[in-house]
């Protein structure tokens, strides 16, 4: 069975690596799953202090669901190019007919199979009648050189199929050699096994929309979806199991199921989780927070705040404070940085949109920021084909936030917050995305 990797979308922030972690650790330990941890693009800098401060390694990155050569790639057993031909002849008879030839620096020379050998067969002996007589001895002593195909295309086994479909299918060849980044032999594929290749087996986490999703996500299998957010509108060919609850994180759907399974996650794979659920949650303050929340952060801490552990002595106030602190702030980071590292995509009323947020101490950063921010929205917006872009800056100290928004429609005017001179909206008591601001904004967008 191939590998199962458990995603989150592809802006990750701490709550979507953290569930991807610890529900692939929960898939391995309760079902033996082959599940492997992934994330969809780049780690922001909150999560990884939080990965380095519990000694924990960022998970796979796959930006990218379209299978490769790497997934129908064998690597068979090789010859050299002055091999007798009797050393690739006992391969061939345990490989179906294939023999790699490899040159001594490890780049391919060609390949052995059965119409190489009938074309080195048809100019050994042609026409000739002194030499239709040989023995099949002594034509096993010619060089494997002689009886080798160097026209066989050769593929870089990170390269996507669909890329080269239409090469394929017009080749002649039924066999490929498929090369590593510095040409060397990696293996042999077919084209049979080209044309049909094994999907790439997902369980999306932290999101269901198609749009917040890694690349190609429609060439993969989806096996489940683990959310805390709004339904999307992906489709799937086959019925699986989803979930989407009414929590303030989607690592708290999985402490629950960890809690159901009778297990206890490792102590840095439980502070993992309670990072996420209080980054989610700004430390169980935001509206998005449940009872729910708050038992599933004890819990963890019960399992992450053992004696001798890496958080021995912490709090869930004090830990949490360190997170949020750990992702706040507009001068270390640039504006370009600021507006992708948490942004989310939105298509209503006919417009497609972005929503980002960042989390600071005190308002006040924003002002000396304000231009770099609205430029880089403005070229966020222009690089993703979107009508318009919007900016969340918020407070986690006082809860509340500053929207900043780049080719707005003239209805988001609308919105019930009060704009400020510089164009800005300044949203008392407004703290979550989900929760607060992307009701109120679809709210207009849908009349």
């Amino acid at each position: 069975m191939a590998p199962l990797y458990v995603i989150g979308h592809v802006n990750p922030d701490t709550d979507s690596i953290a569930a991807a972690l610890g529900y692939a650790w929960l898939l391995r330990e309760r079902d033996g799953s082959d599940a492997v941890a992934a994330r969809a693009g780049a780690i922001n800098p909150q999560t990884t202090w939080v990965l380095r401060r519990l000694e924990l390694e960022p998970p796979l990155l796959v930006t990218d669901a379209s299978p490769r050569f790497s997934s129908v790639t064998h690597r068979l057993d090789t010859v050299r190019p002055d091999s007798l031909l009797s050393e690739a002849w006992l391969i061939t008879s345990r490989t179906g007919g294939i023999a790699p030839v490899i040159n001594e620096d490890g780049t391919p020379y060609g390949l052995i199979n059965g119409p190489s050998i009938y074309q080195f067969l048809q100019r050994l002996i042609g026409r000739r009648p002194d030499r239709q007589e040989m023995r099949i001895s002594e034509i096993m002593e010619a060089s494997c050189r002689d009886a080798c195909d160097t026209t066989v295309p050769i593929f870089l086994i990170s390269m996507r199929i669909r890329d080269v479909l239409n090469r394929i299918l017009r080749e002649e060849h039924n066999d490929f050699l498929v090369v590593n980044e510095s040409k060397h032999y990696v293996g042999v594929c077919n084209q049979r096994d080209v044309l049909n290749p094994p999907r790439l087996r997902l369980i999306l986490v932290d999101h269901n929309e198609p749009g917040q999703a890694l690349g190609a996500l429609e060439e993969a299998e989806l096996v489940e979806i683990l959310d805390h957010h709004r339904l999307g509108t992906h489709s799937t060919h086959v019925p699986i199991r989803f979930t989407v609850d009414i929590v303030g994180s989607t690592s708290t759907l999985v402490c629950e199921r960890i809690e159901e399974a009778g297990l206890s996650a490792p102590h840095n794979l439980a502070g993992m989780l309670l990072a996420g659920l209080l980054s989610d949650t700004l430390i169980l303050t935001s509206p998005t927070t449940t009872e729910r929340d708050r038992h599933a952060a004890e819990r963890l801490a019960r399992w992450a705040f053992v004696k001798n552990g890496l958080l021995a002595g912490e709090t869930i106030q004090g830990f949490g404070q360190q997170v949020l602190r750990a992702g706040s702030g507009l001068a270390a980071r640039e504006p370009a940085e600021v507006v992708s590292s948490d942004m989310k995509l939105y298509e209503s009323g006919g417009y497609t949109f972005a929503i980002s947020q960042v989390e600071v101490t005190d308002l006040v950063q924003l002002d000396e920021h304000l231009e770099a921010l609205k430029e880089a929205l403005n070229g966020l917006r222009e690089r993703r084909g979107l009508d318009f872009s919007m900016l969340m800056v918020t407070d986690v100290v006082d809860g509340r936030s500053r929207l900043v928004t780049v080719n707005a429609p003239v209805i988001l005017d609308e919105l019930p917050y009060l704009k400020q001179p510089d164009g800005t909206f300044l949203a008392e008591g407004v703290v979550s995305r989900k929760k607060q601001l992307l009701p109120a904004v679809l709210g207009l967008l849908e009349v």
